[in-house]
């Protein structure tokens, strides 16, 4: 396998400004809620209607603290789950690994539950799913078999590809890039790897370009809070180089031509379970971490029209959703 890495610098902005707080005015349970960027601010909402579904939840005593930092995210989040704690918030709920590191970084005590975190094990926030330890546990929407599979559909899609770019921020976990990079090896494809950097305005026109010259035939979008934050963007810029991409199932409504996996929104609902639980008295570190997998593909016809693709039936015909 030839693999490739290009670090792509974006435009760093000042100081991050954290998001106004939200609060219902019944306050018998307060709730910090962090994600590591505005586009978190839907998983709010999802959890506060989820929250409301579930008995004994009442949602007008039912308050959420919100924060979504821009910017130096690890100095920023923390800082974030800092003014949580001294709000008393009984729990936190933060969205991703690095949300999760940086609200550890302040509490050991307070329970965390985290939101699609990457290979929790791996990466060490728990010390296993069955029995997470500490005071962490959440949800994760890791499959260790998602790399091979979306690799398979994006040679699927394009019979002749032999080359495909690996798009991701510098602050991924290493687990993204290395699995699908031997997932990549194992099928024969060359492998160009694509950074930017982890900054309010990453410089994604540079990632193309890099993309580009590399002579890439599709892109493969990481699953990271920098990519879902500019997902739009991205979106954009691979219509405008027809580069056919694959992405995250949550990218979808970014005119991607496939969007693949486990939904952020699926993966929220199933966080509520455990922030109830603890509510009701459970410890985190007995609580499994729960794996949400029912993956999803979506195809965008229109998008393919645009870029000049012409996707086999069988593609088509797998498809959860397909966008005319």
């Amino acid at each position: 396998m030839h693999r490739r890495t290009v670090v792509v610098c974006g435009l760093a902005l000042g100081a991050a400004v954290l998001g106004p707080a939200t609060a219902q005015t019944a306050r018998a349970h307060r709730i910090g809620f962090i994600g590591p960027t505005p586009a978190a601010r839907p998983m709010a909402d999802i959890l506060r209607k989820a929250l409301a579904d579930l008995e004994p939840i009442d949602a007008q005593n039912l308050a959420i603290e919100t924060r979504w930092p821009e910017g130096d995210q690890l100095d920023q989040l923390a800082e974030a789950a800092r003014q949580l704690v001294e709000q008393k918030c009984e729990l936190l709920v933060v969205v991703g690994a690095t949300a999760a590191r940086a609200a550890r970084s302040v509490t050991t005590e307070l329970p965390i539950v985290f939101v699609i975190a990457i290979d929790p094990v791996g990466t060490g926030l728990v010390a296993s799913m069955e029995r997470p330890g500490a005071n962490l546990t959440g949800t994760t929407n890791y499959d260790p078999q998602q790399a091979a599979r979306q690799l398979e559909m994006l040679k699927a899609a394009l019979p002749g590809l032999t080359r495909v770019a690996l798009l991701g921020d510098s602050g991924a976990a290493p687990t993204l890039f290395v699995s699908n990079e031997r997932a990549a090896q194992a099928m024969g494809l060359q492998v160009s790897t694509v950074k930017v950097e982890r900054v309010a305005a990453p410089d994604f026109d540079a990632a193309f370009e890099a993309a580009k010259r590399e002579g890439v035939g599709a892109m493969l979008v990481m699953s990271t809070p920098v990519t879902t934050a500019h997902r739009k963007r991205i979106g954009e810029l691979a219509l405008k180089h027809r580069l056919p991409t694959l992405a995250p199932r949550d990218h979808a409504d970014a005119a991607m031509l496939l969007s693949y996996g486990t939904s952020f929104a699926e993966a929220t609902r199933l966080a509520a379970s455990h922030v109830q639980r603890i509510l009701k008295g459970s410890k985190p570190a007995e609580l499994p971490v729960a794996a949400v997998a029912r993956p999803e593909l979506v195809v965008n016809l229109r998008t393919a029209r645009e870029i000049g693709v012409t996707l086999p039936a069988t593609v088509v015909s797998g498809a959860a959703q397909v966008i005319q």
